[in-house]
Protein backbone atom coordinates (compact mmCIF):
# COMPACT_ATOMS: atom_id res chain seq x y z
CA UNK A 1 0.00 0.00 0.00
CA UNK A 2 1.45 3.33 -0.84
CA UNK A 3 1.62 6.39 1.84
CA UNK A 4 2.71 9.69 1.26
CA UNK A 5 3.65 12.07 3.75
CA UNK A 6 3.75 15.72 3.92
CA UNK A 7 7.38 17.16 2.58
CA UNK A 8 9.70 18.52 4.90
CA UNK A 9 8.26 16.57 7.88
CA UNK A 10 9.74 13.32 9.37
CA UNK A 11 7.15 11.45 7.41
CA UNK A 12 7.87 12.90 4.27
CA UNK A 13 8.13 10.41 0.99
CA UNK A 14 11.74 11.88 -0.93
CA UNK A 15 12.28 11.57 -4.28
CA UNK A 16 15.93 12.77 -5.58
CA UNK A 17 16.16 13.50 -9.09
CA UNK A 18 19.22 12.52 -10.97
CA UNK A 19 19.14 15.16 -13.39
CA UNK A 20 17.13 18.30 -13.16
CA UNK A 21 17.09 19.68 -17.04
CA UNK A 22 13.16 20.12 -18.36
CA UNK A 23 12.83 16.58 -18.14
CA UNK A 24 12.93 16.74 -14.83
CA UNK A 25 11.36 20.08 -14.22
CA UNK A 26 7.86 18.22 -14.84
CA UNK A 27 8.08 15.24 -13.33
CA UNK A 28 9.14 17.28 -9.99
CA UNK A 29 6.05 19.22 -10.77
CA UNK A 30 4.10 15.84 -10.82
CA UNK A 31 5.67 14.50 -7.71
CA UNK A 32 4.78 17.57 -5.74
CA UNK A 33 1.19 16.74 -7.08
CA UNK A 34 1.42 14.47 -5.04
CA UNK A 35 3.12 15.96 -1.53
CA UNK A 36 6.41 14.37 -2.66
CA UNK A 37 9.34 16.07 -1.62
CA UNK A 38 11.99 16.55 -4.06
CA UNK A 39 15.55 16.75 -3.92
CA UNK A 40 17.17 18.60 -7.35
CA UNK A 41 20.52 17.37 -8.26
CA UNK A 42 22.63 17.76 -11.42
CA UNK A 43 26.39 19.18 -12.77
CA UNK A 44 25.64 23.08 -12.87
CA UNK A 45 23.31 25.31 -10.45
CA UNK A 46 20.04 26.41 -11.10
CA UNK A 47 19.02 24.00 -13.62
CA UNK A 48 15.25 23.91 -14.30
CA UNK A 49 14.19 21.23 -11.56
CA UNK A 50 16.28 23.09 -8.65
CA UNK A 51 14.25 26.44 -9.60
CA UNK A 52 10.97 24.62 -7.82
CA UNK A 53 12.80 21.61 -6.20
CA UNK A 54 12.69 21.86 -2.16
CA UNK A 55 16.66 21.24 -2.49
CA UNK A 56 19.37 20.69 -4.68
CA UNK A 57 22.73 20.03 -4.96
CA UNK A 58 25.46 20.58 -7.36
CA UNK A 59 27.97 17.87 -8.14
CA UNK A 60 29.37 15.17 -11.47
CA UNK A 61 26.75 12.72 -11.05
CA UNK A 62 29.85 10.39 -12.42
CA UNK A 63 31.64 11.34 -9.29
CA UNK A 64 29.89 7.81 -7.06
CA UNK A 65 31.35 8.71 -3.80
CA UNK A 66 29.84 12.60 -4.27
CA UNK A 67 26.82 11.18 -5.20
CA UNK A 68 26.80 8.22 -2.31
CA UNK A 69 27.41 10.87 0.26
CA UNK A 70 24.54 13.05 -0.92
CA UNK A 71 22.25 10.35 -1.18
CA UNK A 72 23.02 8.96 2.52
CA UNK A 73 22.58 12.05 3.56
CA UNK A 74 19.12 12.86 1.96
CA UNK A 75 17.80 9.04 2.42
CA UNK A 76 15.42 8.96 -0.62
CA UNK A 77 12.46 7.02 -0.91
CA UNK A 78 13.06 6.92 -4.42
CA UNK A 79 16.06 7.62 -6.97
CA UNK A 80 15.26 8.99 -10.09
CA UNK A 81 18.06 9.03 -13.18
CA UNK A 82 17.04 11.52 -15.22
CA UNK A 83 20.70 11.58 -17.58
CA UNK A 84 22.78 9.26 -18.94
CA UNK A 85 25.78 10.90 -17.08
CA UNK A 86 25.27 9.45 -13.48
CA UNK A 87 27.55 6.79 -11.79
CA UNK A 88 25.64 3.93 -12.22
CA UNK A 89 27.78 1.57 -11.01
CA UNK A 90 26.90 3.31 -7.56
CA UNK A 91 23.58 3.12 -7.92
CA UNK A 92 23.57 -0.67 -8.45
CA UNK A 93 25.73 -0.77 -4.87
CA UNK A 94 22.92 1.26 -3.19
CA UNK A 95 20.10 -0.04 -4.56
CA UNK A 96 22.01 -3.29 -3.02
CA UNK A 97 21.53 -1.79 0.11
CA UNK A 98 17.96 -1.32 0.12
CA UNK A 99 17.52 2.20 -1.96
CA UNK A 100 14.97 2.13 -4.61
CA UNK A 101 16.00 3.37 -7.97
CA UNK A 102 13.33 3.99 -10.93
CA UNK A 103 12.57 1.60 -12.95
CA UNK A 104 16.00 -0.47 -11.37
CA UNK A 105 19.34 -0.12 -10.82
CA UNK A 106 20.22 -2.73 -13.70
CA UNK A 107 17.96 -1.07 -16.02
CA UNK A 108 19.93 2.06 -15.59
CA UNK A 109 23.29 0.82 -16.14
CA UNK A 110 22.33 -0.97 -18.99
CA UNK A 111 20.42 2.17 -20.92
CA UNK A 112 23.04 4.80 -19.84
CA UNK A 113 25.36 2.90 -22.01
CA UNK A 114 24.13 2.33 -25.50
CA UNK A 115 26.25 -0.77 -25.51
CA UNK A 116 24.61 -2.64 -22.47
CA UNK A 117 21.11 -1.96 -23.98
CA UNK A 118 22.11 -2.62 -27.84
CA UNK A 119 23.58 -6.05 -26.56
CA UNK A 120 20.50 -6.71 -24.27
CA UNK A 121 18.32 -5.73 -27.70
CA UNK A 122 20.06 -7.87 -30.25
CA UNK A 123 22.02 -10.85 -28.53
CA UNK A 124 19.69 -11.54 -25.53
CA UNK A 125 16.10 -11.06 -26.46
CA UNK A 126 16.86 -11.30 -30.55
CA UNK A 127 15.07 -8.19 -30.96
CA UNK A 128 15.58 -6.68 -35.06
CA UNK A 129 18.01 -3.93 -34.69
CA UNK A 130 20.90 -2.66 -37.18
CA UNK A 131 24.40 -4.21 -37.84
CA UNK A 132 26.43 -2.35 -35.58
CA UNK A 133 30.08 -2.65 -33.95
CA UNK A 134 32.23 -0.75 -30.50
CA UNK A 135 35.38 0.61 -31.02
CA UNK A 136 37.72 1.86 -27.93
CA UNK A 137 40.37 4.29 -30.33
CA UNK A 138 40.72 5.83 -33.75
CA UNK A 139 42.23 2.24 -35.14
CA UNK A 140 39.18 0.29 -34.09
CA UNK A 141 36.80 3.19 -35.34
CA UNK A 142 37.74 3.17 -38.96
CA UNK A 143 38.00 -1.14 -38.29
CA UNK A 144 34.50 -0.98 -37.24
CA UNK A 145 33.62 1.90 -40.43
CA UNK A 146 34.98 -0.44 -42.60
CA UNK A 147 32.87 -3.25 -41.09
CA UNK A 148 29.45 -2.06 -40.83
CA UNK A 149 29.86 -0.33 -44.08
CA UNK A 150 29.21 3.49 -45.22
CA UNK A 151 26.92 5.25 -44.80
CA UNK A 152 27.05 5.12 -41.19
CA UNK A 153 26.04 6.63 -37.94
CA UNK A 154 28.58 7.25 -35.14
CA UNK A 155 27.18 7.96 -31.36
CA UNK A 156 29.13 8.00 -28.26
CA UNK A 157 28.54 5.00 -26.02
CA UNK A 158 27.05 7.52 -23.53
CA UNK A 159 25.57 10.83 -24.88
CA UNK A 160 21.79 11.92 -25.63
CA UNK A 161 20.10 14.65 -27.32
CA UNK A 162 22.57 14.28 -29.81
CA UNK A 163 25.39 15.28 -28.32
CA UNK A 164 28.69 13.66 -30.32
CA UNK A 165 26.74 11.81 -33.05
CA UNK A 166 26.99 11.67 -36.56
CA UNK A 167 26.86 10.76 -40.03
CA UNK A 168 29.01 9.02 -42.35
CA UNK A 169 28.56 9.69 -45.57
CA UNK A 170 31.95 9.06 -47.18
CA UNK A 171 35.18 8.16 -46.80
CA UNK A 172 36.31 11.96 -46.23
CA UNK A 173 33.86 12.05 -43.08
CA UNK A 174 35.15 9.31 -40.99
CA UNK A 175 38.06 11.66 -39.10
CA UNK A 176 35.37 14.44 -38.45
CA UNK A 177 32.88 11.68 -37.16
CA UNK A 178 35.20 10.21 -34.51
CA UNK A 179 36.45 13.42 -33.58
CA UNK A 180 33.13 14.73 -32.86
CA UNK A 181 32.02 11.52 -31.04
CA UNK A 182 35.22 11.95 -28.62
CA UNK A 183 33.79 15.69 -27.92
CA UNK A 184 30.46 14.90 -27.53
CA UNK A 185 29.96 11.59 -25.04
CA UNK A 186 28.69 12.65 -21.43
CA UNK A 187 31.80 11.13 -19.79
CA UNK A 188 34.01 12.39 -21.75
CA UNK A 189 36.19 10.53 -24.73
CA UNK A 190 36.16 7.39 -25.02
CA UNK A 191 34.06 4.16 -26.60
CA UNK A 192 31.60 4.61 -29.45
CA UNK A 193 28.93 2.58 -31.11
CA UNK A 194 29.04 2.55 -35.46
CA UNK A 195 25.40 1.58 -36.16
CA UNK A 196 25.01 0.72 -40.01
CA UNK A 197 22.47 3.40 -41.81
CA UNK A 198 18.83 2.12 -41.90
CA UNK A 199 16.69 2.81 -44.56
CA UNK A 200 13.11 3.73 -43.62
CA UNK A 201 10.27 5.62 -43.48
CA UNK A 202 9.79 7.47 -40.07
CA UNK A 203 10.58 6.44 -36.85
CA UNK A 204 8.93 6.78 -33.63
CA UNK A 205 9.16 6.98 -29.80
CA UNK A 206 6.37 3.95 -28.39
CA UNK A 207 6.17 5.05 -24.73
CA UNK A 208 5.69 1.88 -22.50
CA UNK A 209 4.59 2.46 -19.06
CA UNK A 210 5.17 -0.09 -17.00
CA UNK A 211 2.99 0.05 -13.44
CA UNK A 212 1.46 -2.14 -10.72
CA UNK A 213 -1.25 -2.89 -12.85
CA UNK A 214 0.37 -3.94 -16.14
CA UNK A 215 2.04 -2.45 -19.21
CA UNK A 216 0.23 0.48 -20.43
CA UNK A 217 1.14 1.41 -24.09
CA UNK A 218 0.51 4.97 -25.33
CA UNK A 219 -0.33 6.35 -29.16
CA UNK A 220 2.64 6.32 -31.18
CA UNK A 221 5.11 9.24 -31.14
CA UNK A 222 6.56 10.29 -34.60
CA UNK A 223 9.41 12.85 -34.56
CA UNK A 224 11.74 14.65 -36.70
CA UNK A 225 15.67 15.40 -35.62
CA UNK A 226 18.39 16.95 -36.71
CA UNK A 227 22.13 15.61 -35.40
CA UNK A 228 20.16 13.51 -33.35
CA UNK A 229 18.57 15.90 -31.54
CA UNK A 230 15.00 16.15 -31.53
CA UNK A 231 12.92 19.19 -32.93
CA UNK A 232 9.75 18.29 -33.77
CA UNK A 233 6.97 15.60 -32.74
CA UNK A 234 3.39 14.46 -33.19
CA UNK A 235 0.73 11.94 -31.57
CA UNK A 236 -0.11 9.98 -32.76
CA UNK A 237 2.11 8.53 -35.86
CA UNK A 238 0.45 7.35 -38.31
CA UNK A 239 1.22 3.46 -38.84
CA UNK A 240 -0.21 -0.05 -39.94
CA UNK A 241 -1.69 -2.33 -38.15
CA UNK A 242 1.03 -4.53 -38.53
CA UNK A 243 3.74 -2.36 -37.76
CA UNK A 244 2.04 -1.15 -34.81
CA UNK A 245 1.51 -4.47 -33.05
CA UNK A 246 5.43 -5.28 -33.93
CA UNK A 247 6.04 -2.32 -32.41
CA UNK A 248 4.22 -2.76 -29.25
CA UNK A 249 5.51 -6.21 -29.22
CA UNK A 250 9.02 -4.94 -28.82
CA UNK A 251 8.42 -2.47 -26.30
CA UNK A 252 6.74 -4.97 -23.99
CA UNK A 253 9.61 -7.43 -24.82
CA UNK A 254 12.47 -4.57 -23.85
CA UNK A 255 10.55 -3.04 -21.02
CA UNK A 256 10.16 -6.83 -19.54
CA UNK A 257 13.72 -7.45 -19.44
CA UNK A 258 14.60 -4.15 -17.96
CA UNK A 259 11.71 -4.48 -15.18
CA UNK A 260 10.74 -1.91 -12.57
CA UNK A 261 7.92 0.79 -12.97
CA UNK A 262 8.25 3.59 -14.77
CA UNK A 263 7.69 5.02 -18.22
CA UNK A 264 9.92 3.70 -21.15
CA UNK A 265 10.73 5.92 -24.67
CA UNK A 266 11.58 3.07 -26.70
CA UNK A 267 12.73 4.28 -30.18
CA UNK A 268 12.18 2.48 -33.45
CA UNK A 269 12.65 2.92 -36.76
CA UNK A 270 9.58 1.67 -39.14
CA UNK A 271 10.08 0.61 -42.89
CA UNK A 272 6.93 -0.56 -44.33
CA UNK A 273 5.33 -3.23 -41.98
CA UNK A 274 9.27 -3.90 -40.60
CA UNK A 275 10.54 -2.65 -37.34
CA UNK A 276 13.80 -2.22 -36.12
CA UNK A 277 14.77 -1.40 -32.53
CA UNK A 278 17.13 1.34 -31.80
CA UNK A 279 17.20 2.49 -28.53
CA UNK A 280 15.20 2.78 -25.34
CA UNK A 281 15.21 5.10 -22.02
CA UNK A 282 14.05 4.00 -18.70
CA UNK A 283 12.65 7.36 -18.24
CA UNK A 284 10.78 10.55 -19.93
CA UNK A 285 11.39 11.34 -23.25
CA UNK A 286 11.79 14.43 -24.82
CA UNK A 287 10.14 13.90 -27.85
CA UNK A 288 7.57 12.46 -25.77
CA UNK A 289 6.56 16.38 -24.50
CA UNK A 290 3.94 16.34 -26.99
CA UNK A 291 1.83 14.76 -24.66
CA UNK A 292 2.02 17.56 -22.33
CA UNK A 293 -1.12 18.92 -24.56
CA UNK A 294 -2.47 15.47 -25.81
CA UNK A 295 -3.52 13.48 -23.41
CA UNK A 296 -5.09 13.80 -19.87
CA UNK A 297 -1.71 12.35 -18.05
CA UNK A 298 1.47 13.74 -19.68
CA UNK A 299 4.25 11.09 -19.72
CA UNK A 300 5.65 12.77 -16.66
CA UNK A 301 2.59 12.30 -14.33
CA UNK A 302 2.25 8.62 -15.86
CA UNK A 303 6.11 8.33 -14.65
CA UNK A 304 5.15 9.66 -11.28
CA UNK A 305 2.42 7.50 -10.81
CA UNK A 306 3.61 4.58 -11.47
CA UNK A 307 7.27 4.79 -9.33
CA UNK A 308 5.10 6.00 -6.74
CA UNK A 309 3.50 1.76 -6.90
CA UNK A 310 -0.07 3.97 -8.66
CA UNK A 311 -2.06 2.08 -10.85
CA UNK A 312 -2.83 3.58 -14.50
CA UNK A 313 -6.32 2.26 -15.18
CA UNK A 314 -6.62 4.37 -18.52
CA UNK A 315 -5.37 7.25 -20.51
CA UNK A 316 -7.50 9.75 -22.28
CA UNK A 317 -5.85 10.82 -25.77
CA UNK A 318 -7.71 13.99 -27.25
CA UNK A 319 -6.41 13.65 -30.34
CA UNK A 320 -4.13 15.05 -32.95
CA UNK A 321 -1.32 16.59 -31.46
CA UNK A 322 2.10 18.35 -31.97
CA UNK A 323 5.23 20.34 -30.66
CA UNK A 324 8.50 22.25 -31.34
CA UNK A 325 11.86 22.69 -29.83
CA UNK A 326 12.52 25.95 -29.14
CA UNK A 327 16.19 26.05 -29.87
CA UNK A 328 18.26 29.09 -29.24
CA UNK A 329 21.93 29.40 -30.09
CA UNK A 330 24.70 31.51 -28.94
CA UNK A 331 27.39 32.33 -25.94
CA UNK A 332 25.15 34.18 -23.08
CA UNK A 333 23.35 33.90 -19.65
CA UNK A 334 20.61 36.42 -20.41
CA UNK A 335 17.70 35.46 -23.09
CA UNK A 336 14.25 36.52 -23.35
CA UNK A 337 11.34 35.78 -25.07
CA UNK A 338 8.91 37.95 -26.74
CA UNK A 339 5.58 38.49 -28.79
CA UNK A 340 4.26 35.96 -26.49
CA UNK A 341 0.68 37.60 -26.89
CA UNK A 342 0.99 36.90 -30.84
CA UNK A 343 2.43 33.31 -30.07
CA UNK A 344 -0.63 32.45 -28.04
CA UNK A 345 -3.39 34.11 -29.99
CA UNK A 346 -4.34 30.70 -31.44
CA UNK A 347 -6.64 28.38 -30.08
CA UNK A 348 -5.07 24.93 -29.22
CA UNK A 349 -1.12 26.56 -28.50
CA UNK A 350 0.93 26.19 -25.50
CA UNK A 351 4.40 27.19 -24.67
CA UNK A 352 6.35 25.91 -21.69
CA UNK A 353 9.93 27.59 -21.20
CA UNK A 354 12.38 25.82 -19.20
CA UNK A 355 14.44 28.74 -17.14
CA UNK A 356 17.69 27.08 -18.53
CA UNK A 357 20.55 29.76 -17.57
CA UNK A 358 22.13 29.66 -20.19
CA UNK A 359 23.26 28.40 -23.45
CA UNK A 360 26.98 27.98 -25.24
CA UNK A 361 26.46 26.77 -28.89
CA UNK A 362 22.53 25.78 -29.47
CA UNK A 363 20.32 24.77 -26.29
CA UNK A 364 16.61 23.84 -26.34
CA UNK A 365 15.03 26.17 -24.13
CA UNK A 366 11.43 25.67 -24.09
CA UNK A 367 8.29 24.05 -26.58
CA UNK A 368 5.51 25.24 -28.34
CA UNK A 369 2.73 22.88 -28.34
CA UNK A 370 -0.49 22.60 -30.23
CA UNK A 371 -3.65 20.37 -31.05
CA UNK A 372 -5.85 20.19 -34.54
CA UNK A 373 -8.09 18.30 -36.44
CA UNK A 374 -5.20 16.70 -37.73
CA UNK A 375 -1.88 16.25 -36.66
CA UNK A 376 -0.61 17.98 -40.14
CA UNK A 377 -2.49 20.84 -39.05
CA UNK A 378 -1.08 20.84 -35.65
CA UNK A 379 2.07 21.13 -36.82
CA UNK A 380 1.53 23.35 -38.64
CA UNK A 381 -0.20 25.71 -36.41
CA UNK A 382 3.26 25.25 -33.90
CA UNK A 383 5.26 26.34 -36.59
CA UNK A 384 3.13 29.56 -37.11
CA UNK A 385 3.54 29.73 -33.12
CA UNK A 386 7.25 29.40 -33.52
CA UNK A 387 6.96 32.31 -36.17
CA UNK A 388 6.35 34.47 -34.20
CA UNK A 389 8.17 34.27 -30.93
CA UNK A 390 10.40 36.58 -30.38
CA UNK A 391 14.30 35.54 -29.12
CA UNK A 392 16.44 37.92 -27.65
CA UNK A 393 20.32 37.66 -26.93
CA UNK A 394 22.18 39.51 -24.84
CA UNK A 395 25.56 39.57 -23.96
CA UNK A 396 27.24 38.09 -21.08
Amino acid sequence: MTKIGTPLTSVAKKALLCGSGELGKELAIELQRYGVEVIALDRYENAPAMQIAHRSHTLSMLDGKKLREIIELEKPDHIIPEVEAIATPTLVELEKEGYHVTPTASAALLTMNREGIRRLAAETLGLPTSKYKFADNYEEFVEAVRTVGIPCVVKPVMSSSGHGQSTVKCEEDIDKAWHISQDGGRAGAGRVIVEAFVKFDYEITLLTVRHCAGTTILEPVGHHQVDGDYRESWQPQAMSPAALAKAKEIATAITGALGGYGIFGVEMFIKGDEVIFSEVSPRPHDTGMVTMISQDLSEFALHARALLGLPVPSVRFYGPSASKAIVVEGDTDKVEFGNLEKVLEEEGVQIRLFGKPEVKGHRRFGVILATDDTVEKALAKAERAYSKLEIIIHGR
